[in-house]
């Protein structure tokens, strides 16, 4: 059970639910459809269940805080919110209850919606879109038209994925792990040969791999993911003579390795394979009890067959083999065990020959000593590029060149491109989805709808087994349009990541009445500048999204070709290392914790807790001490008269109103450039950073400058309304801000982050180094401390030893006369640099770091209760003096 918040906390309801009223009743998030070209940032629309969980509220959180962020700084900003409303665990909700997926889906999202409102998330909620609507979907059955009108969609037999228990089919996306599972119910996916619909994807798999390279603002992550799906091999078919049975082609990425190529193997679904399993009672046996394609190993079985290598003539034995798939490449392979791992370890269980053919190439730099000596592959392969031996004519050839000469030379080659991608099934056999517009027509075939009758709507809903459109004849009898004759509509519906393919364009427009977008708003507003969601839609909609996106562009419909410049996939919300889930009774609920703690402080939590990309334990420590920090700042802000507050600059002869003024700036300035790339963990460290050196400074016996305090408040307040908006709305309004804290400008600063970081780290390296001194000494009260800066020498050394790559760097330091001149001292700080080189890092100028611990003496005189005096070195004992180091000074301590 939960804690209640400390008694002390802020009435979060009440502040949340003021902002919330004043955001919505001036339109405050609105984008005007008059903007020009604004920043558009979105989240990944979610399928309404019914309840916003944890991965929602980060998800939404990282694009909201995006976006305040971006308006702050004066952009105008698209930041929209829709709904994957489409989806079979409606149809499957709405059977179990009784209902239909219509009405179930619209109170989920009504659900949601108001959930998402009080979360704070700024939306214009006048561009929602609601993928199950009829003005939504018709845009869906245009595009599948004019995607026919392309040449790019196709109907034919197919082996597909079926769900038993969902009663569907599914695309291989949907099917996961070895054992073949449903994606959404975890069954056991079976094999159906059904007439399906398919979009040629395949036509676009060039570009689609070759855009990858363009797609910098990506996770080199998900990019290898779309490579992988995409599969692109570059090699070549060439064919085997298999007795009595003719020439069987096979693919090959390795053709400089045909030497030794010393078995051949089909497919078990190869035509060959299915003809010999009708006489040969060992195939037909391995193919119904033993062969599996997923096994650890490589299985297979003899057949009295032999295949003719067509570049030395000899014959090798054919098997039949489970490692080889009908649906890569052309079902059959060269065996070359040699120079592939799964190709060896078959060879080794079938006792098959292994000819090594290819050796490693001299490294460079190596001389070519003659002929290459063959690697030893009895144990294991060489599957490295090399040059050719045992191959005849073709030996002492580099690989790449042998591959090139082999396919000119061997009649049966030629080069091929093959990939991995199939085209995209879009067939569903579900209700609650887009009808496909296709009658079928006896005389006529299939035949597109016209146009003009579009939106083909879905019938009412029939609860019963099976696809619910099949049981509605008054909708699915109709008339053929090209013959008029008697016509059956389609009756499959289309996979739901059609709908997500392209509703990012729809927000552009989302009434358009007569087009899916207007073409010149998607012009000037595409595309999606930053992009963020799970890194389970890497392949599926991220990829379909870029396919349909390209297809529009050819359609001269968009002028650009990639839908998203910048993508974040953001990591889960675990509980005790584990993702959260209702089977394992480890939710956490976003509700319970706004009703206990406010929206913001969930939000500011999980913006801290971990860098977005990353997952993160969910903590209720953590929530409280967030809530508590909240606090604080407010008190901190009503505890600051600002009416009184003193509107001229920084005195000049007050060195902490100085560095405290030198502080905001650097907050800006860091926090600034995490916003720019969403690290906002290290984006709030300085926000709460700067909170708490303010409450330090208000604590200063010398008292506070007024402006400098009210610039510092102010800034945080910025710093941190992206990620906690309501409460520093309210906090905006008590410094006398005008207008919504959304609205201001971000906050500027002339600091260079490298030299407030080096400032940073050398006051605190400072602290540090007196606290381990007090300590280890046990000084329970210092009467003074000095911090001595290192000579102005040692400064110089270190700028020698970064920029110096010389073998030894203390020869170097003492060919320099103001160096040399300290002796030994030099020599043994030399020594030091050389020990350390490789971490060496630079450090401030002897003067800036003079001044940076002048400023920053304060904090250790508050601490430790005790004067502090920083010295240079030759103002100090030289028995401490020489301790000191660039970014370390030395520290004497007297009690």
């Amino acid at each position: 059970m939960s804690e209640s918040p400390p008694e002390e906390g802020y009435d979060h309801a009440a502040v949340e639910r003021r902002w919330q009223e004043a955001w919505d009743e001036t339109d405050a998030y609105r984008t005007p459809d008059d903007a020009t070209d604004p920043t558009y940032v979105l989240g990944m629309y979610p399928y309404p269940s019914g309840q916003l969980h944890m991965g929602h509220v980060r998800n939404y959180t990282i694009t909201d805080a995006y976006a305040r962020y971006r308006r702050m700084c004066g952009d105008s900003v698209l930041h929209p919110m829709g709904w994957d409303a489409f989806g079979l665990p409606a149809e499957n909700a709405a059977k179990e209850r009784d209902t239909n997926p219509r009405d179930w889906t619209l109170d989920c999202i009504e659900t949601m919606r108001g959930q998402m409102e009080s979360m704070g998330f700024g939306y214009d909620w006048d561009r929602e879109v609601t993928t199950c609507t009829p003005d939504y979907y018709k845009w869906n059955q245009w595009l599948f038209e004019r995607f026919s009108e392309e040449g790019l969609v196709e109907r034919e037999a197919a082996e597909v994925n079926w769900c038993p228990n969902c009663e569907t089919v599914l695309a291989d996306e949907q099917v996961e792990g070895d054992d073949e599972r449903c994606w959404r119910c975890g069954t056991p996916v079976e094999q159906r040969e059904l007439d399906q619909w398919f979009l040629k994807i395949t036509e676009y798999a060039d570009e689609l791999v070759d855009g990858l390279d363009d797609l910098e603002g990506w996770p080199d992550s998900v990019r290898q993911m779309q490579r992988n799906w995409i599969g692109r091999q570059e090699g070549a078919r060439v064919s085997f003579d298999v007795s009595g049975r003719g020439e069987v082609e096979a693919f090959t990425t390795r053709l400089d390795t045909i030497h030794g190529a010393t078995f051949f193997a089909l497919a078990p679904d190869h035509p060959i394979s299915e003809e010999l399993a009708a006489a040969d009672d060992d195939v037909r046996r391995f193919l119904e009890e033993e062969a599996d394609p997923d096994g650890d190993e490589p299985n297979g079985v003899a057949t009295d067959l032999t295949a003719t290598n067509p570049a030395t003539g000899e014959e090798v034995p054919v098997f039949v083999a489970d490692f080889v798939l009908s649906d890569v490449g052309t079902g059959a392979l060269m065996g070359v065990p040699g120079h592939d791992d799964r190709d060896h370890a078959f060879a080794e269980k079938m006792g098959v020959d292994i000819v090594p053919v290819v050796a490693p190439a001299p490294a460079d730099g190596e001389a070519d000593d003659g002929e290459p000596t063959p690697p030893d592959v009895s144990d294991a392969a060489y599957t490295d590029d090399g040059v050719l031996v045992n191959s005849g004519e073709y030996d002492g050839l580099a690989s790449a060149e042998a591959r090139e000469r082999l396919t000119a030379a061997i009649d049966s080659a030629e080069s091929h491109v093959q990939y991995r991608l199939r085209d995209w099934g879009i067939s569903r056999q579900r209700y609650w989805g887009t009808p496909i517009p296709v009658v079928h027509c006896d005389d006529c075939g299939p035949v597109l709808v016209p146009e003009a009758e579009l939106p083909v709507e879905l019938p009412e809903f029939v609860n019963t087994t099976g696809n619910p459109l099949d049981a509605a004849e008054e909708w699915k009898r109709t008339t053929c349009p090209d013959c008029g004759g008697e016509a059956v509509r389609e009756t499959d519906t289309m996979d739901t990541f059609v709908d997500s393919s392209w509703y990012f364009l729809r927000y552009v427009s989302p009434d358009l009445g007569d087009a899916p977008f207007d073409v010149d708003r998607a012009n000037d507003w595409m595309p999606v500048e930053q992009y963020v969601g799970g890194i389970e839609h890497a392949v599926m909609h991220l990829l379909y999204a870029r396919f349909v996106t390209k297809v529009v562009a050819d359609m001269e419909m968009l002028e650009h070709r990639e839908p998203f410049e910048r993508l974040l996939a953001q990591g889960m919300v675990q509980l005790d290392g584990e993702k959260m889930s209702k089977s394992k009774g480890n939710v956490v609920s976003p509700q319970r914790i706004v009703d206990e703690y406010g929206a913001d402080t969930a939000r500011l939590f999980m913006m801290q807790a971990a860098q977005p990309e990353r997952d993160f334990d969910w903590s209720e420590e953590g929530v409280r001490s967030t809530y508590r920090f909240l606090t604080r700042l407010k008190r901190t802000v009503e505890a600051f008269d600002a009416d009184a507050a003193d509107a001229s600059g920084v005195d000049p002869d007050d060195p902490v109103a100085a560095y405290v003024d030198g502080e905001v700036d650097a907050a800006v300035a860091v926090a600034t450039e995490e916003y720019d790339t969403l690290t906002f963990n290290t984006a709030l460290r300085e926000a709460q950073g700067l909170v708490s050196t303010l409450r330090n400074y208000r604590e200063h016996a010398d008292g506070v400058d007024d402006a400098v305090f009210r610039r510092g408040l102010t800034v945080a307040v910025r710093l941190l309304a992206p990620v906690a908006p309501h409460l520093c709305e309210t906090l905006h309004e008590e410094l006398g801000g005008e207008g919504f804290v959304v609205d201001a400008d971000w906050p500027a600063s002339d600091a260079d982050v490298e030299t407030a970081e080096r400032r940073r780290r050398l006051v605190e390296n400072t602290r540090g180094d007196v606290r381990n001194i007090v300590d280890v000494a046990g000084i329970d009260e210092p009467e003074r401390v000095d911090v001595v800066v290192a000579p102005d020498w040692k400064h110089r050394a270190l700028e020698i030893a970064l920029d110096s790559d010389a073998p030894n760097l203390v020869g170097e330091l003492m060919g320099h006369d103001e160096i040399r001149e300290h002796g030994d001292a030099a020599a043994d700080y030399g020594k030091d640099l050389q020990a350390e080189r490789e971490a060496l890092t630079p450090a401030l100028s002897p003067d800036a770091e003079y001044d940076a611990l002048t400023a920053a003496a304060w904090l250790v005189e508050r601490e430790f209760d005790a004067p502090v005096r920083v010295l240079r070195a030759d103002e100090a004992d030289d028995s401490v003096a020489r301790k000191a180091e660039p970014g370390r000074p030395a520290i004497d301590i007297a009690e």
